[in-house]
Formats: structure tokens, C-alpha cells, sequence
């Protein structure tokens, strides 16, 4: 059974309170022929917020699959999709944001779940504290405010005031005038929600493409879609001293169906490492 066999002419929930079946509906309909609905009455939000009201206690995968369990039971579809989003240091770079996305497709009829995630440097991710016109103005051009929303609050953290989807300054600056007024200080952050944020909206489309590669990879023992890499092999040689060093020498596909597994070298056309990788030669 081939990828059309599983996701042809299918519907599928799109679990989402944010917008985002915009860039991922229209990229499966155009692959798959799949119709996509919005669950309208599913609240996101109670899984936990950026903005920080309801703290997600749940991991990224957790909530996505969680979020496609509760728009099954809003819909008659059996095919189902979720994302999650989180934001912070990127795992190298740590004084970097970074922007961490995940999709879980879950397949009911076929019982079958296909995870894709993506780590990026795109991302306005920031945050600021009440200053002086100048270091707000820069703080609003690196954000690229207005195009992207902001959220004023009073505090970082237990806050009592939260305005959030602010676009424009007439918006920004009644919400700052607001808690200068009544807390003598004020808080602002990026609103990282899907719709308020065209780099997050754009970085969810270029991972759906990925849904849809690994959605057409499947097993060449069993067909089964997903067929994917799930662990590396380290140690490609260095081209001066030939000892290992910590770059990818292969990769390991395996089915999560049937459990083949597929060793492929990596990079196909690269038989040793520079130097500048290597431990020993390069300490």
C-alpha cells in the first residue's frame, strides 16, 4: 500500500484556535486531495498559553497529540493534526531565540502517528521591560512591530493586567499608559500566537512540507508512510589524522510498523570530515 492508498480524498481536524489551517490545509489538499475542517469550538489555549496564564505542563509532542485527541471527539474525521510551538535559547546557540515547531499526524483508521519537528533562528522571540522611549523604539523595530503583535502585562510573571494582539501604537501605548497608571511599571513580549505572527506562520508551512515528505516515505518492507530517520551514527573519519570524529557518518531509517531498518551513509557523496571538525586536530 503506497501514501495515496492512506491519505488520498481523505478530511482531516485541524486542531487549532490560532489560524494555522491556513498554511497547513492548503499544502495536504494540494498533495493528498484532503478536505480539512477547524474544530471552532476547541479551546487551545487550556493546554497553556504563551502569554503565561496557563502554564503547559505537558511537552511539545504531548500537547500536539493531545490537541489532536480532543478535535476527534469534535468531529467525525479520523485523520487529525496538531501543532505546538516553543520558544527559547537555541540548544548551541544560547544566547540565540529560537523557535521549536512540531506537527503530530494521527491517523485513527490506520493507527498510525507521523511526528515532524523543526528548531529555527526565525523568530522575533523577544521580551522588555519598561525603559526609555529609545530603547522601546529599538526593542519595536527588532521585534518588527507592527506586522508582528506584541502583549503588555504588568509583570512577568502572576500578572493582574494582560492585553494581548496588540498591532498598532494607538493599542501599545493605551496598555502601557494603563499599567504605568496602576502598577507604575509595565512588561512586553512578543504574542507568539500563530495568527499574530507571520515568521511562526511561515516556519509551521515549511514544516508541513516536511509532514508531507515523511508522509510519502514509506517502509520498503510493508509500505507503511513515515519511514523516516530516527538515530545517526557518529564518527566520520577526518580526512588529516583518520580518527573518528563526532560528525554524521550514517543515518538509521526504521519503521515504527514493522520495525525494518534501513542504514544509509551520510553524506552520500562525503567520505571524511575537515579537520576544523576534528577533536585532535583541531582541540
Amino acid at each position: 500500500m503506497d501514501e495515496q492508498n492512506y491519505f488520498e480524498g481523505r478530511k482531516i481536524v485541524i486542531a487549532t484556535k490560532h489560524e494555522k489551517e491556513a498554511v497547513i490545509g492548503p499544502v495536504l489538499k494540494k498533495e493528498f486531495g484532503i478536505s480539512y475542517v477547524i474544530p471552532h469550538q476547541l479551546d487551545t489555549d487550556l493546554l497553556g498559553t504563551f502569554s503565561g496564564e496557563i502554564e503547559r505542563v505537558l511537552t511539545p509532542i504531548e500537547a500536539a497529540r493531545k490537541k489532536c485527541e480532543l478535535a476527534f471527539e469534535m468531529s467525525d474525521a479520523d485523520l487529525a493534526i496538531g501543532s505546538e510551538g516553543s520558544f527559547g535559547p537555541y540548544p548551541t546557540l544560547y544566547f540565540m531565540p529560537s523557535d521549536e515547531e512540531y506537527l503530530v499526524l494521527v491517523d485513527r483508521k490506520n493507527k498510525l502517528e507521523i511526528v515532524v519537528k523543526s528548531c529555527s533562528l526565525q523568530t522575533n522571540y523577544g521580551s522588555y521591560d519598561a525603559g526609555s522611549e529609545e530603547q522601546l523604539a529599538d526593542f519595536l523595530q527588532r521585534v518588527k512591530f507592527p506586522s508582528h503583535a506584541l502583549i503588555v502585562k504588568d509583570s512577568p510573571s502572576n500578572a493582574q493586567y494582560i492585553e494581548k494582539g496588540i498591532r498598532t501604537k494607538s493599542h501599545l501605548n493605551r496598555a502601557i499608559k494603563y499599567c504605568n497608571s496602576h502598577f507604575s511599571t509595565y512588561h512586553i513580549l512578543t504574542d507568539m500566537r500563530a495568527m499574530y505572527n507571520p515568521i511562526r506562520m511561515s516556519i509551521i508551512q515549511g514544516l508541513t512540507g516536511k509532514l508531507v515528505e515523511k508522509m510519502r516515505s514509506c517502509c520498503p518492507s510493508c509500505s507503511r508512510p513515515g519511514f523516516s530517520v530516527n538515530d545517526v551514527i557518529r564518527g566520520l573519519e577526518c580526512s588529516c589524522c583518520s580518527l573518528p570524529t563526532k560528525s554524521v557518518k550514517s543515518l538509521i531509517y526504521t519503521c515504527e510498523g514493522c520495525h525494518y531498518t534501513k542504514l544509509q551513509e551520510y553524506p552520500e557523496a562525503k567520505q571524511s570530515e575537515d579537520p576544523m571538525f576534528c577533536d585532535y586536530c583541531n582541540p
